[in-house]
């Protein structure tokens, strides 16, 4: 398997040319762009061996990917009913951070948790009396699912996201408008934190390893994830998970994913694995360009496609 994740790296960091960093929030563009690593956490195996190559141990802000987490932590902290009364789960077609799919559909609720305005609401729900005290929920419960101590906010990140954030401010005001959440600046400063959280591509595949078992660690055999809300989650991040590539995605790859502007996709195969995969260069659509070549030859290479 470390040969076969080497090669897959090798060959697909020529797509890496055909993107660029993100650039509207400062701090990412930054980033080397030329970065470009994957790690996977596999089931099949008895002992659940981790394998990886390329920039598998590189942090990076995870961006969008944390609204895998939050989902998961607002539908335990409630209930899912609960959690869809206030937000959809269909996917938008519409840009990741626009208000027209609440516009044009004559709905004053987010279509589904993962564009920004779901995300929003769903941060919303997370307990904690503060953004302080739902951060730290947030970053203890990402390092129980990554098995990582030293998961933490990058400060220069949060500060850029909270410097630029004026078009989520806009979203969050709108939905306050039609009493969808309170506490709008508090409800923001937590949502740029957890956008801010560093992760690896292994941070990724473990979780995507404990979604892909049901919930279960497959290291620690501790339920971590009740099964019906891996199920929904795994569900949505099909018909979601990549904003407006994810039918594209669905359709050639075949593989629940859930992707974020600083380069990361966590991507899980029920059953069988969970993968991590880091590439900052990011396509026309937000998603890392050679990550997405990369999943594509895996999801080949290893018969992964759960429509198949």
């Amino acid at each position: 398997m470390f040969d076969l994740l080497n090669k897959i790296v090798n060959e697909n960091k020529k797509y890496i040319k055909n993107g660029h960093v993100a650039t509207y929030i400062p701090a990412l563009a930054e980033v080397d762009e030329n970065q470009l690593g994957v790690a996977i956490v596999d089931l099949r195996d008895c002992n659940c061996k981790e394998y990886f190559a390329g920039d598998y141990n590189k942090s990076f802000a995870i961006e969008s990917t944390s609204k895998v987490i939050a989902l998961i932590m607002a539908m335990m902290d409630n209930s899912p009913q609960y959690v869809f009364r206030k937000i959809g789960v269909e996917p938008s077609g519409f840009a990741f951070n626009s208000i027209l799919n609440m516009k044009i559909n004559n709905k004053p609720y987010p279509s589904n948790p993962f564009i920004n305005a779901g995300a929003i609401i769903v941060n919303s729900l997370i307990m904690g009396k503060n953004s302080n005290e739902k951060t730290n929920r947030i970053l203890e419960f990402t390092r129980k699912l990554t098995n990582n101590p030293n998961i933490h906010v990058i400060e220069d990140i949060y500060l850029s996201e909270k410097r630029t954030g004026d078009i989520n401010r806009s979203l969050a005001y709108y939905m306050k408008g039609h009493g969808l959440i309170d506490n709008v600046e508090d409800v923001l400063d937590c949502y740029f934190r957890q956008c801010s959280i560093s992760v690896t591509a292994i941070d990724l595949a473990r979780i995507g390893a404990i979604l892909a078992n049901k919930g279960v660690s497959p290291f620690t055999g501790e339920m971590i994830i009740p099964r019906d809300i891996c199920t929904i989650v795994k569900s949505i991040m099909v018909t979601c998970g990549l904003y407006d590539e994810s039918g594209d995605f669905a359709v050639h790859i075949g593989i629940p994913a859930k992707s974020g502007v600083g380069g990361g996709i966590l991507a899980t195969v029920p059953n069988k694995m969970g993968i991590g995969v880091f590439g900052p260069s990011l396509d026309a659509m937000g998603n890392s360009v050679a990550g997405v070549k990369i999943l594509q030859q895996l999801s080949n290479e290893l018969v992964l496609d759960i429509f198949d």
